[in-house]
């Protein structure tokens, strides 16, 4: 769980730790489900249609919980089909409150990558107090390009490290460039194990959550047996793996 939490923290500089956090979360999520009892009855009915629905307000929960040096005050709201998001940060030494509605196009997942694409759209910057630097001279002016906010998002601390092929209003972040996730054996084999099972198939917004749309078996099932072989049991015994399904020959012939 703290591991999960440092990752968070690329973004919104969350970190949890040890059995204090998770009694947060915990207490948390039980208050919101005595609260909203309606989404027991919403995660059975997801799990059927192989959706999974993340509430607006946890996210909501999840971004208050962060720490020094990450974005403040930040607000989500829905803007089906993403939401909107407004938050102070700084930004080349400027503090600035931003918003701007995201919509995720894509999500790339397997054992090699794990690449969110998003798109940006009504980013609006406005500077908070009275600096004069370059960054609020071009604000202020109105002479900074707003519909390229992917480009400025390279120079947010701590998620520039983190991009990829971000141009224009498009923000593609790699989360395998963070060194918790991308130097993980452990964290690669489950990815590889969870993309052989289920996908993600899109992500959108209604007024009150946020869905993940999956789909099941994406390389059949012989894919996600192989799978399982190859990511659970590569440095199992020999005799584990021949006991598995759909072996190649080769792997046959060396006793594998």
């Amino acid at each position: 769980m703290c591991g999960a939490g440092m990752v968070l923290g690329s973004h919104w500089g969350v970190c949890w730790a040890g059995m204090g956090a998770r009694q947060v979360l915990i207490d948390a999520a039980t208050s919101y489900l005595r609260s909203h009892p309606e989404e027991l009855v919403r995660v059975f009915r997801n799990a059927i249609g192989l959706r999974f629905g993340v509430p607006i307000a946890s996210l909501r929960f999840l971004a208050g919980q962060g720490g020094a040096g990450g974005p403040k005050d930040i607000e989500i709201d829905p803007d089906p089909p993403g939401i909107r998001v407004a938050a102070t940060v700084e930004l080349m030494g400027t503090t600035v409150r931003a918003n701007t509605s995201i919509f995720i196009e894509r999500i790339k997942l397997s054992a090699e990558e794990l690449r969110l694409e998003l798109r940006l759209e009504g980013t609006t910057l406005r500077v908070l107090g009275d600096a004069q630097s370059p960054v609020a001279a071009l604000i202020r002016s109105g002479a900074l390009d707003l519909t390229k906010s992917g480009n400025l998002a390279a120079h947010l601390p701590k998620l520039n490290r983190l991009l990829g092929e971000s141009a224009g209003n498009r923000l593609v972040i790699d989360l395998m460039k963070h060194p918790k996730i991308g130097k993980s054996k452990a964290v690669r084999r489950i990815l590889g194990l969870v993309s052989a099972v289920v996908t993600v198939h899109g992500v959108e917004s209604d007024d009150g959550h946020l869905d993940v749309l999956l789909r099941a078996f994406p390389r059949g099932v012989g894919g996600a047996v192989r799978a399982v072989r190859d990511h659970l049991f590569t440095d199992g015994p020999p005799w584990i793996r021949g006991m598995l399904p759909g072996r190649r020959d080769g792997e046959a012939r060396s006793g594998y």
